[in-house]
């Protein structure tokens, strides 16, 4: 099935990105993962969703190169167009949890990149986040 030894796509396929956030099993073998962060979203529950969508095409697709498209409407500020909470979720979230469980990722704050690294497809059971008073936690 999905091969993340070297059958990988060397680019981030526009074409995989679903019409509706959620996960589709592409006919490259790729399972593209597509999350729209609402105005009404609070960093905590993007982090579950996203962490969310990234476990359950594991399960469904497992070892399946993952390609995760983000899309944030509202949450406007001074950080990089950003407020404070998701230019953090963007920059430091994304590339410390989600970018390790995917191969290749577009989000707003940079656009489209390949991960470097292999593909993990070792996810945690959970996802406890803690700091600045953010606090979360994901679990099956």
């Amino acid at each position: 099935m999905g091969d993340t030894s070297g059958g990988n796509p060397s680019f981030i396929p526009d074409y995989n990105r679903p019409d509706a956030p959620g996960i589709a099993m592409n006919f490259d073998n790729t399972v593209s993962i597509y999350q729209r962060v609402s105005a009404d979203d609070s960093f905590e529950s993007a982090v579950d969703e996203a962490f969310g969508y990234v476990r359950e095409a594991q399960e469904k697709y497992p070892g399946w190169p993952r390609i995760f498209y983000l899309e944030i409407e509202g949450h406007k500020g001074d950080r990089q167009g950003f407020d404070e909470d998701f230019f953090e979720f963007q920059q430091e979230f994304w590339f410390s949890t989600i970018a390790h469980f995917v191969y290749a990722f577009e989000i707003p704050l940079i656009g489209g990149l390949v991960n470097p690294e292999s593909q993990r497809n070792d996810l945690p059971d959970h996802l406890v986040l803690s700091g600045q008073g953010k606090s979360s936690e994901n679990s099956p």
